[in-house]
């Protein structure tokens, strides 16, 4: 599981210490995201870096560049190891992300990685509801090249677009690739995702998987 990352979108953090109970003595890679920090607040992300544990940080920032900037340079204090934000926002504001992580970061900073689309997003959703009349692949191509540009260190794709992303911007490029199941499960609200296995000959860099694992009844 060297390369998956376990989303962990909890109600509260009780339930998620009780799930984490059976990692004592190893420290896989774990996703927090809105539901929790929101719930929670910051506090969660420090005690569960203080158990050792990786944390990415899913909040996917997307506002003016000053105030993403201002952010980032809090969130970076939390010591997290990932963070995200929407390439929507423009490359101005991923920029602006990056310098408030340097800002804020007392030794390494986190890697920045951006969305594309989400998973949940069709292609029919983004020409009709979204009103960009390109190709998904094209739009996803498009944004990654602008995080390369604004200097980030990769993107959240779907394993689909993980080959293509790596052929325009570089192998050192990193893609994570959300909305994994594993066989025989249902595909809940991720339009755009594969099986583990599949994903992994895909390209992904890192895999997330949520539910699959967190929902188990033989975790």
């Amino acid at each position: 599981m060297n390369n998956v990352i376990i989303a962990c979108d909890f109600e509260n953090r009780e339930v998620l210490m009780d799930f984490l109970k059976q990692f004592e003595g190893t420290s896989p890679y774990l996703k927090i995201g809105m539901e929790l920090f929101y719930g929670e607040g910051p506090d969660v992300v420090k005690e569960v870096k203080e158990l050792g544990f990786k944390v990415f940080l899913d909040l996917k920032l997307h506002d003016i560049p000053n105030t993403v900037r201002k952010a980032m340079r809090n969130c970076a204090k939390l010591g997290v190891d990932i963070i995200n934000l929407h390439a929507a926002g423009s490359i101005e504001m991923m920029k602006a992300a990056k310098v408030g992580l340097i800002e804020g970061s007392t030794g390494k900073r986190p890697l920045l990685i951006a969305v594309t689309q989400l998973t949940s997003t069709s292609e029919e959703v983004m020409n009709n509801e979204l009103l960009i009349n390109e190709t998904l692949e094209n739009t996803v191509r498009k944004y990654a090249l602008n995080a390369k540009k604004a200097g980030l260190d990769g993107v959240v794709c779907s394993p689909l677009e993980s080959k293509m992303i790596h052929e325009v911007c570089g192998n050192d490029f990193l893609t994570i690739t959300p909305g994994i199941r594993l066989s025989d499960n249902s595909n809940d609200d991720q339009v755009r995702e594969f099986k583990q296995e599949i994903a992994s000959e895909l390209g992904g860099n890192l895999i997330v998987v949520g539910r699959r694992i967190t929902a188990s009844e033989d975790k």
